[in-house]
């Protein structure tokens, strides 16, 4: 018999610290239980289960076998064993697979083939019938047995295991709690993915930034970072979740504060016209670190969509701005009709009149005071103006339309364009 107030304490208190369910943490002991039981007492191969009882402090074990035929399995003589070609280092990462992983089943082996037939862990259809027939304890209830079924086999109890059986025990209930607190870990996260986390700059790693998020760490890599931007051990920051990977060992969560959705999420904790859907913001164009378009729109007469996101004396676009590093936000009102659309997107250029060609393509003419406004330092206003629009725009002087502008055509083009990036701070 076992502590038992002690066992339910260390289970709570294994379940508090790693947020993990307590059932899970019960489970993790009982498949330790259940290997070190196998490697002391079981043949090799054997699956064993293990059931303990909280409540009186028993345990009871099995072993189960799984119903086969001649489709789900293939039988292999003795002369075709010798000649497997199965070193004995080979034989030995099997057994220790085995000792690790005591119930997995492997439907096909790694040449496509069906798995070989094992009396220690397979049952024939028609023994299992007869077992079912005699309603045996190991037929595990089951009156119509089918292919697949698993069979209990109740085993003797043992409760004193060896020095290498505890070994075996002990590397089962870490990697068991390890992928339990990495389900745990993806289950949270993966209801944040495109939402706004906050968290602690931990490291820095060849232009990657590591973030401590509580649970878990999130990683942002150098091309997903403000490259204006200057990060610091142990400050503390906001990001967006980009996506959270499952198929690493640890939960990859990708974190971002170059990407355009991080300006709406930002809007959306500051405006609150944005959460009750007063307000919608329809497109973003972004040059991170420098400067970004946003559009928005009202969905409810009399709200005004550019007022609500500068906020009262700008309150609303100035935390923002500081959130990105002081970057310049420009807020313009969205619009159905692509020449108002596109002659907003200009502001804060004044917009004389705009001429729609074929092939999303429009021709802007401008006082000649008003020239440098609209295509901006670099051309960046023009170009900004072309992403947010989708439409290429040909920047023009009102008294001198047929001269092409210099820097005064931008194309429609979706990529970011990215300032030639500075060295990150480590401290």
């Amino acid at each position: 018999m076992f502590d038992l107030k002690t066992i339910k304490r260390a289970i709570d208190q294994v379940a508090e610290e790693k947020g993990i369910d307590a059932g899970r943490v019960l489970e993790a002991i009982e498949s330790s239980i259940a290997a070190a039981y196998k490697k002391e007492y079981a043949q090799r191969g054997e699956v064993i289960k293990a059931k303990f009882d909280v409540k009186s402090g028993g345990l009871k074990f099995w072993q189960i076998k799984t119903v086969v035929d001649e489709t789900t399995v293939r039988m292999v003589e003795e002369v075709e064993e010798e000649k497997d070609p199965v070193t004995e280092a080979d034989s030995k990462r099997r057994v220790e697979r085995e000792d690790v992983h005591p119930v997995s089943e492997v439907a096909v082996d790694e040449e496509g083939l069906l798995p070989r037939y094992n009396p220690a862990r397979h049952i024939f259809m028609d023994e299992a019938k007869k077992i079912s027939v005699k309603g045996g304890s190991a037929s595990g209830g089951k009156k119509d047995v089918q292919v697949g079924d698993e069979l209990e086999f109740p085993l003797e109890t043992h409760e004193d295991f060896g020095r290498i059986a505890a070994q075996t025990a002990k590397q089962v209930i870490l990697q068991k709690l390890r992928e339990a607190e990495r389900d745990s870990v993806l289950q949270e996260f993966q209801h944040k993915e495109g939402e706004i986390v906050s968290g602690v700059v931990q490291r820095i790693e060849r232009g990657n930034i590591y973030i401590d998020l509580g649970r878990a760490t999130g990683i942002m890599f150098y091309n997903e970072a403000i490259p204006s931007e200057h990060y610091r051990i142990g400050e503390r920051m906001r990001f967006y979740v980009l996506a959270v990977q499952q198929e690493t060992k640890i939960p990859g969560i990708i974190l971002s504060r170059f990407n355009p959705n991080f300006i709406t999420k930002l809007f959306a904790v500051e405006v609150p016209e944005i959460n009750d859907g007063a307000v919608e913001i329809k497109d973003v164009a972004r040059e991170p670190g420098s400067r970004t378009k946003i559009a928005a729109v009202s969905k409810i007469d009399g709200v005004d969509p550019v007022g609500s996101l500068v906020g009262q004396r700008g309150t609303r676009v100035m935390a923002v701005s500081n959130e990105l590093g002081n970057e310049k936000i420009d807020i313009i009102e969205w619009s159905e009709d692509p020449a108002k659309y596109i002659s907003n997107a200009l502001s804060p250029a004044k917009v004389k009149s705009v001429e729609i060609l074929p092939r999303r393509e429009a021709r802007v003419y401008l006082p000649d005071d008003q020239l440098s406004l609209a295509i901006g330092k670099g051309g960046q206003n023009v170009r900004l103006a072309a992403k947010l629009t989708g439409w290429k725009i040909d920047v023009r002087s009102q008294s001198r339309p047929e001269e092409v502008q210099d820097g005064g055509v931008a194309e429609n083009k979706s990529e970011q364009f990215t300032p030639p990036a500075e060295e990150v701070e480590e401290g």
